[in-house]
């Protein structure tokens, strides 16, 4: 009898061991699955040195800029820093903060040397598009340069980016166009004399920057006009409709 009852109970305590691995097995899969609000197709980034220095230089530079800190590192400490802009500053503030601390980040003696030997021309184009790809794909993921026509020619300037890393971690049409498409294109402008036209696709979260050519004015911008989505991030920290559509009367005001 006590020998059937050792047998059931290691029985069982097999049984019972084997349910309760596969149940941590299936647990650890998920903790470690990111968090994707857009399917399957997330995309794991691995940022190298050089990566995680360029970085967290810019998302110090926000801080710097704002004098709002954040204890968080790499991207989400960046993508922090620009969330606390978009939620603290009306739509004019979070363009010109956003200009003024990429002007920090960036030196203004290279940047006037760049633009003193990169007149606008053909040529000038094409090396901003391949320079994008080359040294900012950290900042909005894996991209390629496309051509285009360009006065009637064949040009390679455009830059593909195949799914934006910032509006994937921010999960935001409000953020994407206050924070990255209008002051980058401003401040292209400003500081190396080069159009930039910014066209997010809000669909797939890809995006081209079409080196020489003018942005429409914001009312008449279709990123402008995009609702956010379902699942924002910030929904509950701002208005219902995100995008700066509603807003658009701060972004005619940008100094």
């Amino acid at each position: 009898m006590e020998a059937n009852l050792v047998l059931s109970y290691q029985s069982f305590s097999k049984v019972s061991m084997r349910k309760i691995n596969i149940k941590n097995t299936v647990y650890n899969k998920l903790a470690k699955t990111p968090h994707n609000h857009h399917g399957s197709n997330y995309h794991v980034y691995k940022d190298n040195l050089f990566d995680h220095l360029a970085i967290n230089h810019l998302s110090q530079s926000i801080q710097a800029t704002t004098g709002l800190r954040n204890k968080k590192s790499g991207y989400e400490g960046f993508v922090e820093a620009a969330r606390v802009v978009y939620v603290n500053f009306n739509s004019t503030h979070q363009v010109n903060l956003v200009i003024e601390s990429l002007q920090r980040a960036f030196p203004k003696p290279i940047l006037s040397l760049v633009k003193m030997l990169l007149p606008e021309s053909k040529w000038a184009r094409e090396y901003c598009a391949i320079f994008t790809t080359f040294f900012f794909a950290w900042l909005v993921g894996p991209c390629e340069v496309k051509e285009s026509e360009f006065n009637g020619r064949k040009e390679n300037n455009v830059v593909h980016i195949k799914k934006c890393r910032f509006l994937e971690e921010t999960n935001c049409v409000g953020m994407c166009t206050n924070l990255c498409k209008t002051p980058s294109q401003v401040f292209i402008k400003d500081t190396l004399g080069m159009s930039v036209n910014m066209v997010p696709n809000f669909d797939d979260m890809s995006c081209e920057m079409i080196f020489g050519q003018d942005p429409p004015p914001p009312d008449t911008d279709p990123a402008f006009m995009q609702p956010c989505y379902k699942l924002c991030k910030l929904s509950n920290k701002h208005q219902t409709d995100c995008n700066s559509q509603m807003k658009k009367k701060d972004h005619v005001e940008i100094s």
